[in-house]
Order: C-alpha cells, then structure tokens, then sequence
C-alpha cells in the first residue's frame, strides 16, 4: 500500500500501520462478498472497538482515543479505501456519541459515555425523516413530557446501523416553534422502538439503512441531552465533524479506485505496451491523482482548524462537497480505466463507483453544502488563520 500521508509522529504512524494491517488481514478478505450479501458486519466493529478505533476523537478519560481529529480522520480514510461501509459506520458511531460527550452534563458523560466508546456497542443517529431530510428543523417526531419522562412519537428515515444499533441519538420535536427540537439518548431496547426493513440501495449494500419507528417510545428525562429546544443546534453542531467523517472516507475510496486502477495500468498492455505508457490514458490516472491529493489536503486543514479549536463550519462543507465530488469522478475513471473489466464483479472499482455516489447525497447533499459556503461567504464567516484579510 503506497505512503499517503506525512506523518508527524511515531505514536500516530504506528496507529495508521495497525488499521493498515486490520484492513489488509480482516477487512479486504471479507468486503467485496459482504456487499454482494448485503451482510450487515457486526463482528468487524466489535474489532474495532476492542481495538480502540470506534472512540478515537474522544477524551481518554471516557474510554476514548484522545487522538487529534486529523488522526482520527487519517483511520476514517484507510478504512474507506478497503471497506466503504465499514468506514461510515465508525463516522456515524462517533457522531451518535458527539451530542453526549459536546452536550450532556457531567453526570450524563461519566454515566454513559464509558459504554458507548468502550467498544462494546454501536450507535445510530437519527434526524432525517422522510419530509424532512434536507431541512431538520421541519421534522415531525415529536417529544411530549408525561410526568418526569418524555413519550417519543414519530418515525426517523434513513438511519445507518437502523435495527442494528444498540443505542439511538435520537432529534425530536418538543414545541411547536420551528426549532423546537430537542437530542434524546434512547436505548435500543426501549419499548415502541422498531425498525423497518432495511433499504435496498445500489452501494454500501453492507451497512444496514432502516427507518426506525417511534411509537410511545417513553425514556427518562435524564435522557434529554442538552437543553430542551437545543436539539437543532446540536444536530447542525454534529453534522460538521460528521461531514469530515463522510469526506474522509469518500477520500478513501477514490485513493482505493486509484490503487486497483493504476495496479491494472501497469499489467495491462495494449498495443505492445503497458496502458500507462499510454498518454491518454496516464494523463486520466495523473487527473485522479491531483484529485485525491485535493482532497486529502482539503480535509486535513479543516480538521487542524477543528483541533485548534477555530471555527470549521465552512470548510467542513468545501472539504465534504470536494472529497465527495472528486470519489465519484475518480470512481467512474477507474472504471474506464478498467474498459470492460472494470464494468464486472471480477474488480472493485464498479463497487467503489457505487458507493461513491452516496457520499454525495448524505450528510447534508452536496447542494446543501453549496449553500453553507455561499451563505458564510455572505456573513463574512470563516476563522481560516491563514488567509490573511
């Protein structure tokens, strides 16, 4: 596997040559058939989670890694060039944790955050529902108090890990004001919680996506997360880091389709001589190099203003709608690079081009993220150091 990163230190170059040698020894044996079963693969995560990886971007004290988010980033990105699926859901389990650990009180982390990072367990966020996907604040779920309890009502859609999960990070609606919503922690096993059948979709065939169904769901009231009417901020607060999870690992995936497609480049030959050698078909793989290296730099500085603890919000959105756009041109060359071949089961890279095209659509679609920059642009937003005005 070729060098992708300057690493700043042995603690972290050591970290990224043990999720090098998982993903080599556990996660590529196993992938390309999970996704053709559409094998949901809950022992890889227990793995991970013995191993450390599911808590990474959280403090040690809690059971996390404490790791840099760049770090953590880096792990996100060589799981994603492997195993796609597998990749998103250690995102999504570290953005089901994120409102409890940004959030709670103290007694809600001490009590619940050892759990949900010990490994153990895996997490779902659930905020999109069917009317309501690009715009969270019109959601319908709704939360009503019932002495010192909360009754939850509604249906969630789209949800990863959904019937899966053993615990839910759950957006409900507790006033009728437009942001009045409010972050629940539910367990999987609270009575009233369901899940549908999962969806069939065309990649990460892997990772099981299911509405979960809210009927008379009754939770503590220690279970309210935040204030009562925080939820919007929190969810739209989560969806920053997780929208660098999802750019991590669509990075990952383009850097996984150039692999196979420069591997095959160099055995194939055409017309007396290896395909590379040809100039236009070098020049495409040469493209899909500068478009990985974009990526990956892009990421990486949004996550060093995250650990600097700047605001990220914008770039956060450039580094999701550029690694996520350039996973879906560098997917479909890998294809052509492949010709024929690459259009079979025999190869990933028609797996790698279906996967891609989701990381377009989630998290916030890629027009949505569009107009998060325009609208900072507008504001003036930014807290990027480096640019000087």
């Amino acid at each position: 596997m070729p060098a992708r990163h300057v690493l700043p230190d042995e603690e972290t170059a050591d970290l990224l040559r043990l999720v090098r040698q998982i993903c080599t020894d556990e996660l590529a044996p196993r992938a390309a058939d999970a996704e053709a079963e559409e094998a949901f693969p809950r022992d890889v995560f227990g793995l991970l989670g013995r191993t450390g990886l599911l808590g990474l971007p959280y403090p040690e004290e809690y059971g996390g890694g404490g790791v840099p988010y760049t770090t953590y980033l880096r792990v996100l990105e060589e799981l994603g060039a492997v195993w796609a699926s597998v990749g998103v859901g250690t995102s999504v389990h570290a953005l089901s944790c994120y409102p409890l650990m940004s959030y709670g009180s103290d007694e809600q982390r001490a009590r619940w955050l050892p759990t949900l990072l010990g490994g153990e367990v895996l997490g779902a966020y659930c905020l999109s529902e069917i009317h309501a996907g690009s715009d969270p604040a019109a959601m319908r779920t709704r939360a009503v108090r019932d002495g010192d309890a909360w009754v939850l009502t509604g249906a969630k859609a789209w949800t990863t890990h959904g019937g899966q999960a053993d615990f839910y990070t759950v957006m409900a609606r507790t006033s009728e004001e437009r942001s009045g919503i409010s972050c629940f922690l539910v367990p999987a096993d609270a009575e009233g919680l369901s899940a549908d059948t999962p969806e069939r979709k065309m990649g990460l065939t892997g990772s099981a996506t299911a509405t979960m169904r809210l009927e008379g769901v009754r939770v503590d009231g220690d279970r309210l997360i935040g204030g009562e009417g925080q939820g919007l901020r929190i969810a739209l607060a989560a969806l920053d880091s997780g929208r660098l999870g999802i750019a991590a690992v669509a990075t990952g995936l383009a850097q996984g389709a150039l692999d196979a497609a420069l591997a095959y480049a160099q055995q194939r030959e055409a017309f007396g001589r290896r395909i590379i050698d040809h100039q236009g078909l070098a020049f495409v793989l040469a493209d899909m190099e500068a478009a990985v290296q974009s990526s990956r730099s892009m990421l990486l500085h949004a996550g060093g203003l995250r650990d600097l603890g700047l605001p990220f919000s914008r770039e956060a959105a450039i580094a999701k709608l550029v690694a996520t756009d350039n996973a879906m041109k560098v997917t479909t060359d890998a294809v052509q690079v492949l010709g024929g071949a690459g259009y079979t089961r025999d190869f990933p890279v028609e797996r790698y081009m279906r996967e891609a095209k989701v990381t377009q659509i989630f998290e916030g679609t890629n027009q949505i993220q569009r107009m998060v920059i325009s609208r900072a642009l507008d504001r003036g937003d930014g807290g990027d150091i480096t640019v000087g005005r």
